[in-house]
């Protein structure tokens, strides 16, 4: 099994840590908040997603992190939701820049979505972790969680788990 990562930010990490953790091929997905470097250094929610390439593509992670953010949305709250892909290693730049290259081609959109190097990776206490796991008949969860998941089943349904996995 290969494996790869790559950070996503945009939206709160409660909804992007549940989003990737619903897909086939997803290792583990980290939650907390990533910082990159020069006017990027400042700390945003994010995820690090962990991945077997072999199960799911690239292309497929950036398609669905663009569909499940406001990634066209350049809104007051940019410092707290970065909307970025983080490559983890700088070999891994130029795929990354591929795959989110052919996935705004693949969705026909334009989005104010960074590609940034990942520098230092903060994960979240403990008890913030799972978030909807643990609490998916919160409100916050049915208001906001949800319809991305149901969007994933509806746009993206041969990627994900089935209830038992």
């Amino acid at each position: 099994m290969s494996e790869m990562i790559v950070g996503f930010g945009g939206g709160c990490h409660w909804c992007t840590e549940a989003v990737f953790q619903s897909l086939l091929g997803i290792n583990q997905v980290q939650q907390g908040w990533i910082a990159s470097s020069g006017e990027y250094q400042d700390f945003s929610e994010a995820v690090k997603v962990h991945f077997d390439p072999e199960i799911i593509t690239l292309q497929t992670l950036i398609e669905i992190h663009l569909l499940t953010h406001s990634s066209q949305s350049d809104h007051s709250m940019r410092g707290k939701y970065r909307s970025a892909v983080y490559f983890a290693q700088h070999a891994e730049e130029e795929p990354v820049r591929k795959a989110f290259s052919e996935a705004k081609k693949a969705l026909a959109v334009e989005t104010i979505t960074k590609i940034l190097p990942l520098a230092i990776f903060k994960e979240n206490e403990e008890r913030f972790l799972n978030y909807y796991q643990t609490k998916p008949d919160a409100p916050f969860c049915e208001i906001y969680i949800s319809p991305k998941l149901k969007l994933l089943g509806e746009r993206f349904s041969k990627n994900i788990k089935s209830p038992n996995q």
